[in-house]
């Protein structure tokens, strides 16, 4: 094995005494917060501005625009967004707004495209963001066609993703974001060599924070899910590494126990656990034995009880699956399946009867444990972006 395979392994075998001792890995003390936190109007909107207006988030799977002329659309907490792959094989972002009267540009939520055409009065942009042709523009009058392009917003690639910062003129470098930390875990992932298969999009009663946190959580696994995950994954246990900014986390699945009690010598564990990835401000990537899952939390634009969450399933494509196509089809969509089972049934109730719950005047403080690491991580970086600009 490698040095990094090894320290892998050295993180498993600390979460498997973890389980001999019921112990896990703790925070330095226990923290207290408000409901409002989650209500507040006045702070949503710091949070879309200093949070999101400020820092890269990812958007979108390289494959998902693949080729030249392909796009995305999507609502950020600021913008109206369009995503577009460029002929030189770079990716751009701009606001999906026409420059004449505010119409919405692309109406679609992807697909393939050499020129925009606004349907209301039909002025075109090229897909480099250009202001391209101006209907009856004899009868329009002079204006500086340079001035009226797209409105372009910061977007970067990198280890497979689209990164946005949700603010027109903001510098982006994913890297220095990331820390060499954490960009040295994604890059020895390969994700650029990944595909994504199946996505999806859910906007829910939720403030984000809230959301966010459910999935960051290893506390909850045996009550919430009695049925599902607490079959296969053990609460509250984990193995907690802190890179400023973001985490990952090692959580053992109930196929190791019978090492609990035997020693597993040089063996590799690492198909007995779960490793998830929080990658600040607001993504939750969790790697399976020969899978990826990315969730993404992102605020509504204007109301703090409501959120979107998106869903993404980034596998090995079919080519090098070793499966026919029918077989690989299959395979994913029944993950699929029981990906979204578990969200519909378990997690979006209990989430929005939090977010109902959270509108109480007399809620009191509340308390995060110190067993709670990610989240309490979470809770820490989001607050330094929100004082960063001294108020």
């Amino acid at each position: 094995m490698d040095h990094v395979e090894l320290d892998r392994e050295d993180r498993i075998r600390r979460a498997l005494q973890h389980l001999r001792d019921d112990t896990t890995d703790q925070w330095d003390d226990t923290v207290t917060f408000e409901a409002r936190e989650y209500t507040d109007p006045e702070l949503a909107k710091r949070e879309r501005e200093l949070i999101f207006g400020r820092v890269p988030s990812i958007v979108a799977h390289s494959s998902e625009v693949p080729k030249p002329n392909d796009f995305l659309t999507m609502r950020m907490p600021s913008n109206q967004v369009l995503i577009v792959r460029q002929r030189d094989g770079s990716v751009r972002a701009f606001v999906n707004l026409c420059r004449h009267r505010g119409a919405l540009l692309e109406e679609q939520p992807s697909g393939r495209c050499r020129l925009f055409s606004c349907a209301y009065h039909r002025w075109s942009y090229d897909t480099d963001g250009s202001l391209r042709a101006i209907t009856r523009d004899n009868t329009f009058g002079d204006i500086d066609r340079s001035r009226f392009g797209l409105v372009e917003l910061p977007v970067q690639e990198r280890h497979g993703f689209i990164w946005l910062i949700d603010a027109a003129g903001a510098k982006i470098d994913v890297a220095a974001w990331l820390g060499p930390e954490m960009d040295a875990i994604l890059g020895g992932y390969d994700l650029a060599d990944l595909h994504c298969v199946r996505s999806e999009g859910f906007d829910e009663p939720v403030n984000w924070k809230i959301m966010q946190d459910a999935f960051l959580d290893g506390y909850h696994i045996q009550y919430a899910h009695p049925n599902s995950a607490a079959k296969h994954i053990h609460t509250n246990v984990m193995t907690f590494e802190d890179f400023g900014r973001h985490c990952r986390f090692v959580a053992p699945r109930k196929t190791i126990d019978r090492w609990i009690d035997e020693d597993p010598g040089d063996r590799s564990l690492a198909s007995h656990i779960t490793e998830t990835h929080f990658l600040g401000p607001n993504c939750t990537l969790l790697r399976q034995p020969d899978h990826f899952q990315l969730l993404t939390f992102r605020p509504d634009p204007a109301r703090p009880g409501y959120s979107r969450m998106e869903m993404r399933l980034i596998v090995p494509p079919v080519e090098r699956s070793g499966m026919d196509p029918a077989k690989w089809r299959k395979l994913w969509d029944k993950n699929w399946e029981i990906l979204l089972a578990v969200l519909h049934r378990e997690d979006f109730p209990l989430l929005r009867a939090s977010q109902t719950a959270m509108v109480s005047t007399s809620a009191g403080p509340m308390v995060l444990g110190r067993n709670e690491v990610a989240n309490q991580l979470f809770r820490r970086e989001t607050r330094r972006l929100l004082e960063a600009d001294g108020t």
